[in-house]
């Protein structure tokens, strides 16, 4: 049995994981029939369900940040996930992004500890068929993010940095996920939502609830059929 995952319901072998306990309840009664909470334990609240394609999927939230990630993934993996999509928000460093787009992933610039204390060297790539399939599912910019530790970053000077990386935006946990899913042997793939965007002097102007309400769904409904049917299914 995992530590911090408590399977109370039958695990998908393919997963959206958004960060937020509360938007994947939210997912979960969007994009699944007859969802079945399949965790609870720690606040990190997960669901099973039947997608539209008639498979089940689970969606389970990771908490903020990588480290809290990388313990969500590592014990889904035990449990037998084969593939997921980090469905979350991020901070927009390309100024043609505005708020509410939708960015795909196709690599994570390792900023982050997490990532790097599992051997990511600087850029960690996201699964090329999930790429693909994100970009026929969803209306978004494809491009490399960054994921760093802090929400709140102080060096005015490191959205710099990022930019001149080749970074579109930046979050908090992709790196970590697409790192364990390398190391684990599985799909993973990444589908952003622009929450927050900078002016030239690095103030932030964040999205409205109805606009992020509207994002979400969009996020939840492209990695959902982006995921496709399983090719089996796992179980608890």
């Amino acid at each position: 049995m995992p530590v911090h995952i408590h399977p109370t319901a039958r695990l998908a072998s393919r997963a959206l994981l958004p960060g937020d306990p509360g938007r994947a309840l939210a997912l979960a009664q969007l994009v699944l029939s007859e969802p079945k909470m399949f965790n609870h334990n720690r606040g990190l609240w997960g669901y099973t369900g039947t997608a539209a394609d008639g498979q089940l999927m689970t969606i389970q939230s990771t908490g903020m940040g990588g480290p809290s990630a990388a313990i969500v993934l590592e014990e889904l993996c035990d449990l037998g996930l084969q593939a997921a999509i980090r469905v979350g928000t991020c901070g927009a460093l390309d100024e043609a992004l505005q708020l509410g787009d939708l960015v795909v992933a196709d690599a994570a610039l390792a900023f982050d500890g997490t990532s790097r204390a599992l051997g990511a060297d600087g850029r960690v790539a996201a699964d090329a068929e999930l790429v693909a399939a994100l970009e026929r599912a969803a209306r978004a910019r494809t491009g490399a993010i960054a994921s760093s530790d802090l929400f709140y970053e102080r060096d005015r000077g490191r959205a710099r940095e990022w930019r001149q990386a080749g970074a579109l935006a930046v979050e908090m946990e992709a790196a970590t996920l697409l790192r364990v899913g390398q190391l684990r042997g599985i799909q993973v793939g990444c589908l952003l939502a622009v929450s927050d965007v900078f002016d030239a002097d690095g103030e932030r102007r964040r999205i409205d609830a109805e606009t992020l309400l509207e994002a979400a769904e969009r996020l939840g409904r492209a990695g959902a059929a982006a995921l496709g049917a399983p090719d089996g299914a796992g179980a608890v």
